[in-house]
Formats: structure tokens, C-alpha cells, sequence
């Protein structure tokens, strides 16, 4: 005889496991990203302000997220934001304080995932222009490099300098763009210091070309400039975008903490394992020692610390006084959610 009772018990629990099933099936689906090729745009991929992506690329972390990530490297970081603008990128990766520069009531940008807590940028005197360099006041008139106007290494500069009384009025900026430029520029007596990231700092450290008087690489030096934490590098996108790709921001969130948190336990041997030889620029202990530089500075987890942002705008009105920083918003200037949500998925 056919038990009834013990039937329905099945088919009862039968449904239930169907129903969880498919509302597992439903949450999975939602969870995917809303657009799995995402268009990133960097100024220069392979300086080492942009090595979280490198990582996160090289070792599947971004295709583990269900993303196939094109980087659109446009040399700058006023390119990369124009990019974003115009609508030729999803993404763009550069400074924190250049979306506070750039803040406007349309189409804003938005921080939504912090690659590094310091600018990872050094100042440097050339050692064959000002050989008798003694103090920062000695560079009013002389010719600055940097990678670009309005960059974050302006603004370093121009931190530097307050500290004696010069405005950047007081020098002359010369834009000397990437690495070969950059270190051209120095050899050939073209500026007379230079402010950059890495590695070019390092070369022409090790070099002997310049004396470094203001180290943004570390987090004591940044403070010392800043008076605070500084975050840098960050990714960001049209906060539209973050509204309507919620699941693509978070799977590129996702990737890039992923990265940050194995950066924080790589070895030498690691680091060259996972990069090709092109990143190294033919030298492997160079690399090394510029990463070494500023690896204290990488963030930890993605998150845009919340003294921040006062730090960056304090900066800003101090180069410029007509920046006026009670008029940013700070909720439309970045998010943690996205981050927070990563750093809680990998531990970080």
C-alpha cells in the first residue's frame, strides 16, 4: 500500500529544495555583472601606481568576476578623466584629488575604490642643474617637471613649495609626460628638478641624477607634506554607471582588493612571476627597488580612509585659495560600498 503521508512529506521537501534551487538561481544570476566588458582607463600602465590592475589582470583575479577588461592607456590622468567623460571608458583609474579639481554639477565621477593611501610620488633636485642645491627657496625660477598639469605630482610640488613661501607662479611646470620623457628631460638639463612617480624616481636616483628633498612615497613623507592621510590612486566612474552597473563596479571592486590583499604578502620572486617582462623595463632589481618605495603606501583594502578627503581638500585650497572646499559633496565624491563589500569577501 502506498504510503500518502510519506508522499506528500516528498513532494512537499522536493518543492521546497526546487523553490531554493531557483531563488539560488535568481540570486547567482543577479550577482553577475550587468556588462562583462569593461573598458578601463589608465595613464600609464605600466607605472607602478597602477599595479594593483597589473596584478589583478595578470593573475585572473578580474576574470574570476566574470570581466573581460580592456585598459585604454592614454599616457595622463587629465586623459584618462576626459575618457570617462566622453563616454570612451567605463572606468578610469588616477588621482583622488583630481576628481575634487575637476568637480562639476554634471555627470561627476565618483571614487569608489582606493589603490593607494599616498601619492607614491618624490621630489627631486637635478644634481647637474642645482649641484649646489642647499634649500626649497633656491628653485623660485627654475624649470619644474612634471608628468602633467593639474596632475598629483603638481600638487605635490606645490605643497613642497608653500612650506617656503613659493607658489607655483613663482616656478616655471614644464608637462615632460612618461617615463623615457621624464628621464630625458633631467639628462638633457631640460628642468632643473622633477617630480614624478615610480619608477622613474628611482631611476634616476639610483642614478645619481637627482637628490630627493620630499619623499610622497611613503606614508611618514606624505603626512609630512600633507599633514594627513593623502589617498591617490583610485578607480572611479559616472556615478550613473554605479547606479545602473552595480554588479560590474562590484566584480572590478572585487578583483582589484583581491590584488591589493596578495600584494600585501608578495615576495620579490612573486611580484616577477606575475608581471611580464615589459612592466620591468629590463631591469628587475630597479623595479623591485621602486616597489619597495612606496609598497607601505598600496592600500590595504580599497577603502577611502575618512579623514581623507579634509586632507585632500586642505591641499587644494592651500595651492589655489579660489578652490572653494565647502562646496564638494563629499557623497558624491566617493563610496566605500563597493570596497567594503570586497574587503569583506577576501578578508582584507
Amino acid at each position: 500500500m502506498i504510503n500518502t503521508r510519506r508522499v506528500r512529506r516528498t513532494f512537499l521537501l522536493g518543492a521546497a529544495l526546487s523553490l531554493a534551487g531557483l531563488r539560488s538561481g535568481i540570486l547567482l544570476a543577479d550577482d553577475k555583472p550587468e556588462k562583462s566588458r569593461v573598458i578601463l582607463a589608465v595613464g600609464g600602465k605600466t607605472s607602478l601606481q597602477y599595479l594593483p590592475l597589473a596584478i589583478a589582470d595578470r593573475l585572473g583575479y578580474f576574470a574570476a568576476e566574470g570581466l573581460d577588461i580592456e585598459m585604454l592607456d592614454l599616457g595622463n590622468a587629465a586623459r584618462t578623466q576626459q575618457a570617462l567623460l566622453e563616454g570612451a571608458a567605463d572606468v578610469a583609474c588616477a588621482g583622488f584629488d583630481g576628481l575634487l579639481e575637476n568637480y562639476a554639477s554634471r555627470q561627476q565621477p565618483q571614487a569608489f575604490c582606493l589603490l593607494a593611501r599616498a601619492p607614491q610620488i618624490a621630489f627631486g633636485v637635478s644634481m647637474r642643474s642645482m649641484p649646489a642645491y642647499r634649500r626649497v627657496s633656491d628653485l623660485k625660477g627654475r624649470k619644474i617637471g612634471v608628468a602633467g598639469a593639474g596632475s598629483a605630482a603638481e600638487l605635490v610640488a606645490a605643497m613642497v613649495m608653500s612650506g617656503a613661501g613659493l607658489r607655483l607662479q613663482d616656478v616655471h611646470m614644464v608637462e615632460t609626460g612618461g617615463i623615457g620623457a621624464a628621464l630625458q628631460a633631467v639628462r638633457a638639463g631640460q628642468v632643473d628638478a622633477m617630480v614624478h612617480t615610480e619608477p622613474v624616481m628611482t631611476m634616476l636616483e639610483q642614478k645619481g641624477d637627482v637628490r630627493i628633498i620630499s619623499d610622497a612615497r611613503s606614508l611618514k613623507g606624505a603626512q609630512d607634506i600633507f599633514g594627513g592621510v593623502m589617498p591617490s590612486t583610485c578607480l572611479f566612474a559616472p556615478a550613473a554607471y554605479l547606479r545602473t552597473h552595480p554588479n560590474t563596479a562590484q566584480a572590478v571592486a572585487n578583483a582589484v582588493v583581491h590584488a591589493l590583499k596578495w600584494l600585501q604578502t608578495a615576495g620579490p620572486s612573486d611580484l616577477i612571476k606575475a608581471l611580464p617582462e615589459t612592466y620591468l623595463l629590463g631591469d628587475r632589481g630597479l623595479y623591485l627597488a621602486a616597489f619597495g618605495k612606496l609598497r607601505e603606501s598600496i592600500s590595504l583594502d580599497g577603502l577611502v580612509p575618512e579623514d581623507g578627503l579634509k586632507t585632500a581638500l586642505r591641499a587644494l585650497h592651500r595651492r589655489d585659495g579660489n578652490f572653494q572646499p565647502d562646496k564638494i559633496d563629499a557623497e558624491r565624491v566617493y563610496t566605500n560600498v563597493f570596497a567594503r563589500k570586497a574587503k569583506d569577501k577576501f578578508r582584507a
